[in-house]
């Protein structure tokens, strides 16, 4: 029965519409969620020092953190911005780290996307590569912008999973998976307590998972919410979060 469903926390972005600021979060991520995840999706808004973590916490069996087209304040890991056009969402920062933390405390499963990933790694410790295509030896993991989105999400490159890691064995043991790639920004100094899940040939950590944590808290920087019914790497990812959410439901 649906009332049974998971409760999934999704955390929104603040972006401007027209002359107002609007709490949004992209459809995609709720539409996987609920057909990909078997879960409910609670939207979240970016309230800051506002929220009542553990109360919202309480309310929850999961949290999702999205990709976005906004980025981590380079401040919360010690940088400057490289370049003064880009895109930040400090109201995001202000929500989402003190839920990460608070949610792992709990052992609430947790599966970040993108700039999800991005966030975990910095709320643990970690720093970021604020431009991946200028780091040496590192590929242009962004998509352009005019192409279609069919291929802007389309399969970029390879990732290859570790070896005995917990996505090799969700995907029975294969030793890659062929993702998209759609990001700017990617891991540079791995947090403690994270252990690397995958890598794209270029050596870029494109997955991540939360050594010692109770239930499913897992990251990807590719976007497995696209399209996901039509992807079965996709499917497995998102019900294995479903079901560590409906484990906590109980």
């Amino acid at each position: 029965m649906a009332a049974s469903r998971p409760i999934v926390g999704i955390p929104a972005c603040v972006k401007p519409i027209g002359n107002h600021d609007f709490h949004v979060v992209g459809r995609k991520y709720v539409d996987a969620l609920v057909t990909a995840a078997g879960c409910t999706p609670l939207l979240l808004p970016a309230l800051g020092d506002r929220q009542d973590v553990a109360k919202l916490l309480s309310m929850l069996d999961g949290l999702l953190l999205t990709g976005s087209a906004s980025n981590v304040e380079p401040a919360r890991y010690g940088q400057h911005p490289h370049s003064p056009q880009m895109l930040m969402d400090t109201e995001r920062d202000a929500t989402n780290f003190p839920l990460i933390t608070a949610a792992l405390e709990a052992g609430l499963p947790l599966f970040g996307i993108c700039r999800g990933l991005q966030e975990l790694n910095v709320a643990l410790g970690g720093t970021l590569h604020q431009q991946v295509q200028s780091v040496a030896g590192r590929f242009d993991h962004r998509a352009a912008e005019e192409q279609p989105l069919d291929l802007q999400y389309g399969v970029a490159h390879a990732v290859v999973l570790t070896v005995g890691g917990q996505l090799q064995a969700l995907f029975g043991g294969a030793d890659e998976i062929h993702v998209n790639s759609i990001h700017g920004q990617g891991i540079a100094k791995l947090a403690h307590g994270l252990a690397v899940e995958a890598t794209a040939p270029d050596g870029q950590i494109e997955a991540i998972r939360v050594e010692n944590a109770r239930h499913f808290a897992l990251a990807v920087q590719w976007h497995p919410e696209w399209r996901v019914m039509d992807n079965p790497d996709s499917r497995r990812l998102f019900a294995a979060f479903g079901e560590a959410c409906g484990a906590v439901r109980g």
